[in-house]
């Protein structure tokens, strides 16, 4: 079995240039729904600077790439993917605030907080968030019953239970003794409740089958758990392009177990991933290409 994190292939060469012109299309339609505002629009500016910064996209393509694989209707995962990357977009703003993490750098860049001021860049988040329920709710191609259910399954990841909670986990109880499985709870609600929010809307975009809906689900559990361990990983690595060091003092599983213990969970955590993308596509999969880009480094021993 081709696992994950191995090299993409060079018979790939087709998948590679789909999914980057996914990219380009996710990017174009991103800077079309975004405001311009005028010359003193600070809002509009903060909630452009914030989405459009330079990144890898990976949450809206992997929405993209479900849904295409399940076969629902490319436009409709479009506006969804531009949703979930205006969502992700906001949750960067508000972890990074001086209250949160309090972080300088975020993809190569000042934060938003330090470049427009803790007010504007509250304000943005905000907004943003706004923004993409409404882009949600309006989606043309959808029928209502399915809009309202996208809506709720949005709402629910980022709430209490999703991501609000994981945030608060992870700022209340991070510099404390923990398991590794409280670390891998906070892991979920932080990272993994996103991931599993994007395979259930492409689900209920394409009408899937409980089965595929299912294994799908478990793929994004494991990814999220894979993910956050890469991220703890490059904690000291400046081509991260945020503030190197942010975990020193916290209870991660890096701190707890080492690194050598974490890799190995890493690569369980994305072998298991593949195994129920395989389930839910019976197959190779475009998704399984982008994710070996995104993970090629942690086979090859580079974090």
């Amino acid at each position: 079995m081709t696992t994950i994190a191995q090299p993409l292939p060079a018979a790939d060469t087709g998948l590679t240039e789909h999914i980057a012109h996914l990219q380009h299309t996710l990017e174009a339609r991103l800077d079309a729904l975004l405001p311009l505002g005028q010359e003193r629009d600070l809002l509009a500016a903060a909630m452009r600077d914030s989405t459009l910064a330079p990144g890898k996209r990976l949450r809206p393509l992997m929405l993209m790439l479900t849904a295409e694989g399940l076969g629902a209707c490319p436009r409709a995962a479009l506006e969804l993917g531009c949703a979930v990357e205006m969502v992700h977009a906001a949750s960067l703003v508000l972890d990074d605030l001086p209250c949160m993490d309090d972080a300088a750098l975020r993809r190569g860049r000042a934060t938003l907080h330090r470049a427009f001021g803790e007010d504007v860049a509250i304000l943005a988040a905000i907004a943003l968030l706004s923004r993409a329920f409404g882009l949600l709710a309006a989606i043309e191609t959808v029928a209502p019953a399915t809009r309202s259910r996208l809506v709720a399954i949005l709402a629910e990841a980022i709430g209490a239970q999703g991501l609000v909670k994981g945030q608060l986990q992870d700022l209340r109880e991070g510099s404390q003794a923990r398991s590794a499985e409280q670390i891998a709870e906070t892991n979920r609600l932080k990272t993994a409740v996103l991931f599993g929010a994007i395979m259930d809307m492409a689900c209920q975009l394409a009408g899937s089958p409980v089965g595929v809906r299912e294994a799908l689900l478990n793929f994004a559990g494991e990814l999220g758990q894979a993910f956050q361990l890469y991220d703890d990983l490059r904690d000291l690595d400046p081509a991260t392009g945020k503030d190197p060091g942010k975990d020193a003092g916290k209870s991660t599983l890096v701190a707890v177990c080492g690194e050598s213990r974490t890799r190995e969970q890493l690569l369980g955590h994305l072998n298991t991933a593949e195994h129920y993308l395989e389930q839910a596509f019976m197959g190779e999969q475009a998704l399984a290409s982008l994710l070996r880009k995104v993970f090629g480094r942690v086979e090859a021993g580079r974090c």
